[in-house]
């Protein structure tokens, strides 16, 4: 008789963390991003946001929580709650702090994190003041090769993705060029517009109106092969090989998430990255959506790692 008491009630236990993960999502998922407003990675958050509050039938709410070079963003996800209603954006961030800020961001953040899967990348494109007087990379390398240390570049802030781009490309030609980190891209495109700043990477989104209105010269692209929006473009790889390098974003839960909502999550996520709508908007301003699971995301990560740390030792790079 005992026994027949007991089997109801463990059943009712068992089966409960299949009802909770069944109801998934039942109230606003919180997604988290380590930058301020504006921009494209913040622009992009949004769209997605849009769609992926569709995709699982609750609000999906964007929160900016910039400061500590994305370090903020990141700790807080990793030490959330591992219920799936509270995500992050990550970037390439990630593996660059390991190595320029290894206090104010996970140790580890292959263990940290759990991916989920890939949302985006956009390349950087080499853009340079029109008084310049340089109408391809190489040139411009060779002109800061002639003068070393007479040419400068801005940056979107020492650290940045588009700061170690433009250090992997000084280091793989030999050119020596003045950096000048700003706080964001968009003040280094405003002194780039000024004739302030010699060059700067930027995203062909952010730099689009610049090029229009003939204040800004694009010279190559950061990706190894020419981008299908920007044809005439060369690829930086054609003249210093192995020079390549994007902005990327990926989906990410705290450790620890039941893999039922990790799925639900990916399963979400990829029919937005499908929407032809969607990638018709953004990929005719060079940003390519990308379908990568959680493995493929772990090994980019992975993969960045084992480039962005050793670039910040040889240029010797700090904090800033």
């Amino acid at each position: 008789m005992l026994r027949r008491r007991l089997l109801p009630a463990c059943a009712a236990v068992l089966a409960a963390p299949s009802l909770a993960l069944a109801a998934y999502p039942d109230r606003a998922i919180t997604l988290l991003i380590g930058y301020a407003p504006g921009g494209l990675t913040d622009v992009m958050v949004r769209l997605v946001a849009q769609h992926l509050s569709r995709e699982l039938g609750q609000s999906v709410v964007v929160e900016n929580r910039s400061g500590a070079a994305t370090a903020l963003a990141n700790t807080a996800v990793a030490q959330a709650r591992p219920d799936g209603h509270t995500l992050l954006i990550g970037t390439n961030s990630l593996a660059i702090n390991v190595a320029l800020t290894p206090g104010a961001t996970p140790a580890n953040p292959l263990t940290a994190l759990d991916p989920v899967g890939e949302v985006y990348y956009s390349p950087f494109a080499m853009a340079v003041r029109p008084g310049l007087g340089v109408n391809t990379l190489p040139e411009f390398i060779d002109k800061a090769k002639r003068a070393p240390d007479t040419i400068n570049y801005g940056s979107s802030g020492s650290g940045s993705v588009n700061h170690l781009l433009t250090e992997l490309l000084l280091q793989k030609s030999g050119a020596k060029m003045v950096h000048i980190p700003y706080r964001g891209a968009g003040p280094a495109l405003l002194e780039l517009q000024a004739g302030r700043i010699d060059g700067f990477y930027a995203t062909p989104l952010d730099i689009r109106s610049l090029v229009a209105e003939g204040k800004a010269k694009l010279l190559a692209i950061s990706v190894p092969t020419r981008i299908p929006s920007l044809p005439e473009l060369p690829s930086v790889a054609e003249f210093y090989p192995g020079c390549a390098g994007v902005l990327w974003q990926g989906l990410f839960t705290p450790p620890g998430t039941p893999q039922p909502i990790k799925d639900r999550l990916f399963g979400a996520l990829r029919k937005v990255l499908a929407d032809a709508d969607l990638r018709q908007r953004v990929e005719s301003q060079g940003v390519v959506l990308m379908d990568g699971d959680a493995a493929a995301l772990r090994q980019r990560l992975a993969d960045e790692l084992q480039v962005w740390p050793g670039v910040i030792r040889e240029a010797g790079i700090t904090a800033g």
